[in-house]
């Protein structure tokens, strides 16, 4: 008897890269549950959207999708066709929206928040069964997916995802992170550090370490936590805006110590941080590790201190300058990038002032803006009046996006032109052509750099004592030393000089 083909499945992803990295978790699900990846949407029995719901954008993007998905369906019932696709919402979206989406005029078949992904191919049988629509956005206190291996989109891509933490317990006033994706708990080092060396076993050249606060993480599980871990130190001039931490565990800086140990030919990055977990001790690990990057993420949201007090994120002005002088010394040649919301509830023009001066004085090395719209089940929704213009909050933020395009321009030509720079090799260059080869990835301090593709020396020995060795042309995940010249905004243009190593 012949078997029925599997189901198919296509998986569309929106939002941070903790959506990335969830999306690959889903995929891993759906395998183990029968189903078949599809090459595309439309050649999919099952599409699902991993969602964000952190800013108005995000959601209006989705809500398009969402329709041209309907409209698809639409389309199939009319000419009575066997097959329709079931469609359905992952993420921060599902939880925010649940009842919204299941009114939505049948746009969406399944409904599941961040937490209970396991539950897919239960509730895709539900579906299929009854043809009635199935959630389950139930958040939970001790889901991390530690024992999932993750299944990668792009199996050979160089660089990976690896979730050490979920959840968020800071509760911003602005934020709707802690209400989708739920309290802080993190993964034993155990499981992070095992599926690390499984990514290097496989080629990964570069793991990006993910959490909501990446730097918030504490293992109170394995063996010796409660007896060998540390209690909780915050950065010089910072507080808490929930409950203390200080129960004993293994912290960031042990993560990051053993996890560096791994491969010495691998880098690391991690992300998103919060400036409140910064101890000496991390920023010395990341100064020590050759394969841990010069790179550090450290959202202000604003220069204001008072607004920072609005915004409940536990320090001031003078107390985050504090911090990045410290990074500066601790870490020479640092590169820090940040977040910032332009037209928070109340924010005057000498607050916004305040954020203009902050992104001249830091320096950015990245920065990403936005303007603020209002979440619903947040603090500010119900406490703060949204009380600022939308055409003053879209000044604003092209005031601060100029700021910045100003800064880093400035910055780039002083600090990189002929300056030569590590580069791990992603692949072609967008703009490559059989006539002009070009290859891009990115540098040591997360800044995109593009050089041609030509014959170099296979290893700075060879280069540096000419000693005749092939040469070579780099292939993704190879090293690569640069020297850039052409520093622009968002670019480095340089020219290769020899394929290299972490440790040369």
């Amino acid at each position: 008897e012949e078997m029925a083909p599997r189901r198919s499945f296509f998986i569309e992803t929106y939002g941070c890269q903790m959506n990335s990295a969830d999306s690959e978790i889903v995929r891993a699900i759906l395998l183990e549950g029968g189903y078949a990846p599809a090459a595309a949407a439309d050649a999919a029995d099952v599409v699902l959207i991993n969602t964000c719901a952190v800013r108005d954008n995000a959601e209006a993007k989705i809500w398009n999708r969402l329709e041209q998905l309907r409209q698809v369906k639409a389309k199939l019932l009319r000419r009575k066709q066997k097959t329709v696709p079931t469609v359905g919402v992952l993420g921060c979206m599902a939880e925010r929206l649940k009842t919204k989406l299941l009114e939505s005029d049948k746009m969406v078949d399944v409904v599941v928040g961040p937490d209970a992904y396991r539950d897919i191919p239960n509730l895709l049988r539900v579906v299929h069964g009854s043809g009635e629509a199935a959630v389950n956005v139930q958040l939970s206190l001790d889901e991390t997916y530690a024992d999932i291996a993750p299944v990668r989109a792009d199996p050979h891509s160089p660089s990976a995802f690896v979730s050490i933490m979920r959840g968020c317990n800071n509760m911003c006033s602005y934020c709707i992170v802690p209400f989708t994706r739920g309290r802080e708990r993190s993964r034993v080092i155990s499981s992070i550090v095992d599926e690390v060396r499984a990514l290097s076993d496989q080629g990964v050249k570069e793991v990006v370490l993910l959490g909501q606060n990446v730097n918030s993480y504490h293992d109170k599980k394995s063996e010796g936590a409660a007896e060998n871990g540390r209690g909780y130190v915050s950065s010089a001039g910072f507080s808490n805006m929930f409950r203390s931490r200080d129960a004993p565990g293994f912290r960031f800086a042990d993560l990051l110590d053993e996890v560096s140990r791994v491969d010495p030919e691998m880098r690391l990055r991690f992300t998103s941080p919060h400036p409140k977990d910064f101890p000496n001790e991390v920023l010395d690990l990341v100064n020590e590790r050759p394969n841990i990057c010069k790179q550090i993420h450290m959202p202000a949201q604003s220069g204001s201190t008072t607004l920072l007090e609005r915004m409940r994120r536990g320090y001031s002005r003078e107390a985050y300058l504090a911090l990045v002088d410290n990074m500066r010394t601790r870490i020479p040649g640092v590169a820090i990038s940040s977040d910032f919301i332009a037209g928070f509830c109340g924010e005057t023009e000498e607050e916004h002032a305040d954020t203009i001066s902050l992104m001249r004085q830091v320096c950015y090395d990245q920065a990403f803006m936005f303007a603020y719209s209002v979440r619903a089940r947040t603090h500010a929704a119900h406490r703060m009046d949204d009380d600022v213009p939308q055409e003053d909050k879209l000044r604003r933020l092209r005031e601060v996006i100029d700021t910045f395009s100003e800064v880093v321009t400035c910055k780039n030509h002083v600090e990189d032109s002929d300056r030569l720079h590590v580069v791990l090799v992603q692949g072609p260059s967008r703009r490559s052509t059989d006539e002009d080869p070009r290859l891009t990835g990115l540098t040591d301090t997360s800044k995109r750099c593009v050089f041609p593709n030509q014959e170099m020396p296979g290893s700075l020995r060879a280069f540096t004592k000419q000693a005749g060795e092939l040469a070579i042309r780099a292939a993704p995940g190879d090293y690569v030393l640069v020297r850039v010249r052409e520093a622009g905004r968002h670019t480095l243009h340089a020219t290769p000089v020899a394929r290299t190593t972490l440790q040369e």
